[in-house]
């Protein structure tokens, strides 16, 4: 047996290093045969995370309650231990408990709830905005803090995916963001309505023509997060893909000068009809 252990520890070794790199290579999207949420990457998200296992707990006390109370109702009083069937019509203070601790338990559920909702809902100092503009079918990013640069965000398909791209979720530009700054994020939509989501970021807001809706995120790690539109949209609605690349605030700085001198600030469809216009 001895002997057998430096193998045991080689095998151990080896399914460690293949269960960190699967782990890695999923981190930012949904893993095969994944059950739950992804990883928290925003304190929203880790929040809506603790709040689902909150109510998961709650949810099974109360089920496995109900289910013992069944059946020691159907044990205690069947036909066979009870020949004789009671007459009893009314019980006031059973009728006052069973109406008491539901409505406690709603009152348990509320207040985290509220406060989640509250915590979600309002943006406080935002240090980055970013517009978001749904079209059919593709996302574009205007950056309005600094000298309101933007470009377009299509899925990556045909020739153009390479190797170390994810199928129908890659994009040919991405929005960056920096990490530990909060970033506003405004959204509309240009046709029809789309919505902007971010599983890890616990982010997704609906993007409605003539409306401007705001939520907010702030990202503690780097790394690449994938989103989809969660809105039926149309024939493209499968196709819009939104990858958000958090990077360090240095590298951020490098990649908006870079973009400043090569995106422009309009989608390309306004860009053409403005030059149809001066025609």
């Amino acid at each position: 047996m001895k002997k057998l252990l430096p193998l045991f520890a080689f095998l151990g070794a080896i399914a460690t290093a293949v269960a960190v790199h699967a782990e890695s290579a999923y981190e930012g999207m949904a893993k095969p045969w994944q059950l739950g949420f992804q990883p928290p990457a925003t304190p929203v998200m880790q929040r809506l995370y603790d709040m689902h296992d909150f109510l998961l707990v709650v949810i099974t006390v109360i089920t496995i309650f109900v289910l013992l109370i069944m059946v020691w109702i159907c044990l205690r009083y069947n036909r066979r231990a009870n020949p004789v069937p009671s007459k009893t019509t009314h019980n006031t203070k059973l009728e006052i408990i069973w109406t008491v601790i539901p409505i406690v338990i709603l009152v348990v559920i509320a207040i985290p709830s509220l406060r989640l909702h509250y915590y979600m809902e309002r943006i406080v100092d935002p240090e980055l905005t970013v517009k978001v503009t749904g079209y059919q079918w593709y996302w574009h990013y205007d950056y309005p803090d600094n000298d309101g640069f933007g470009f377009d965000s299509y899925i990556k398909k045909g020739d153009d995916v390479k190797a170390g791209d994810i199928r129908q979720l890659s994009v040919d530009n991405r929005m960056v963001v920096p990490v530990d700054t909060k970033v506003r994020v405004q959204i509309t939509g240009a046709e029809v309505i789309h919505s902007w989501a971010v599983p890890a970021f616990g982010v997704k807001k609906d993007a409605v023509p003539g409306r401007l809706n705001e939520t907010w995120f702030e990202a503690n790690k780097t790394g690449t997060f994938y989103g989809q539109c969660s809105q039926l949209c149309g024939v493209g609605h499968g196709f819009m893909p939104i990858v958000v690349e958090v990077v360090s605030k240095e590298d951020f700085n490098v990649w908006v000068k870079g973009k400043q001198k090569t995106a422009g600030g309009a989608p390309d469809n306004q860009k053409q009809a403005a030059s149809t216009e001066k025609k």
